[in-house]
Order: C-alpha cells, then sequence, then structure tokens
C-alpha cells in the first residue's frame, strides 16, 4: 500500500486509519507561529458512516487505502434486508444491512445496476446515483388558479418517496430527481 504523507491528506483521498478506510471530506493545512505545520482533516469512516476530525502532523504517516468500485445488481428490500446479486451471477446473491445502503431504496427501483464500495473484499457502502429517473405513482390534480411560478405540490414516486413537484406533474409521469438534495430537476416524459 502507497503510504501518505500529512500534507497530502487531501479531499476526496481515500486512507486506512486503524484498520478502517477513511475519505477525507477537508482538509487545511496551516502553520502558526514557531510552530511546525499540520494537517485539520475532517474524515468519513465508509465502515461506520461516523465523521471525525483529526490535525496530523509532518510525523504522520497513513496509508492510502485500497478501494474499489464494483458493479451490483440490487434485487429487493424484504424486513430491512436488502438483497444483491452480482449482475452475471444471479445465483450469487447477498444482503446488506441499512446502514450499508443508506437511503438507496428511495432512488432505485428493483432489479437496477448500482456502483459499490468495496475494501478488503467487503462492501462499505452502495452509491446512489446523483440523478434519477422515476415514476410518479400518485400525484393529486394541480390547484385551480395557482399558477404562480415556482407552485409544487406533493407527489408519491414508485419508490414510495415522498417529495415536491411542480403542479404540472401528473401520475405516469417520469421524472428526474437529484438524490444529494431530493428536488426535482425535469419530467423526462410525460403520461400520454
Amino acid at each position: 500500500m502507497a503510504k501518505v504523507e500529512y500534507n497530502n491528506v487531501t479531499t476526496k483521498k481515500t486512507v486506512t486509519m486503524d484498520g478502517d478506510p477513511y475519505l477525507v471530506l477537508s482538509s487545511n493545512i496551516s502553520k502558526k507561529d514557531r510552530q511546525k505545520a499540520s494537517n485539520n482533516v475532517r474524515m468519513k469512516n465508509l465502515r461506520t458512516g461516523a465523521v471525525i476530525e483529526r490535525t496530523l502532523h509532518q510525523s504522520d504517516v497513513l496509508a492510502e487505502a485500497d478501494i474499489e468500485k464494483r458493479e451490483v445488481k440490487y434485487l429487493y428490500e424484504n424486513r430491512g434486508e436488502y438483497w444483491f446479486c452480482e449482475p452475471q451471477n444471479l445465483g450469487n446473491r447477498f444482503k446488506l444491512s441499512q446502514d450499508v445502503v443508506g437511503d438507496l431504496k428511495n432512488f432505485v427501483t428493483e432489479n437496477t445496476l448500482i456502483q459499490a464500495v468495496v475494501f478488503n473484499d467487503e462492501i462499505m457502502s452502495v452509491l446512489t446515483p446523483i440523478k434519477v429517473e422515476l415514476e410518479v405513482k400518485a400525484a393529486p390534480d394541480a390547484v385551480k388558479g395557482n399558477t404562480s411560478s415556482g407552485a409544487t405540490k406533493e407527489v408519491t414516486l414508485v419508490t414510495g418517496l415522498v417529495m415536491q413537484a411542480p403542479q404540472f406533474i401528473n401520475s405516469g409521469d417520469v421524472i428526474s430527481i437529484n438524490t444529494e438534495t431530493v428536488e426535482y430537476s425535469a419530467r423526462v416524459t410525460k403520461k400520454l
């Protein structure tokens, strides 16, 4: 494994510390009068999801985490268990906990291919695409007379997620959603 000096622990780098992989969220190298330089970092533990802050000094050397991304197929959710398989081998099924999958079920439908983050042959997390397209399962009729710019209503998507969408969105429409902000992006197709 490659060694990472304290000043090279920068944003978006993955490092190993205490046997766990960490993603660096932010780093700030500072040098105060008569003191040696230090690097104040915020890191997310990819195994537990915990975010920590640590000050690294010139003597600190970390190892670069050997993170791999692997494509997996999301099959279904049953009683809090999320089942996946390898895309080419449907018989090789495995389950992941809610802690590992996060809010995946809000944005991904069954039988969808997604990316998993793997460290030492163990899946640490799954990556939800930044933009997804989902069908609207239920949407109330637009309020007559409410034509103000930016007027929204509550809609339910096929995944069960309830969110705000423009008044012109109807049941059966397919919309694009930003999964980071959980906001409507655009209407992809209109129900005929």
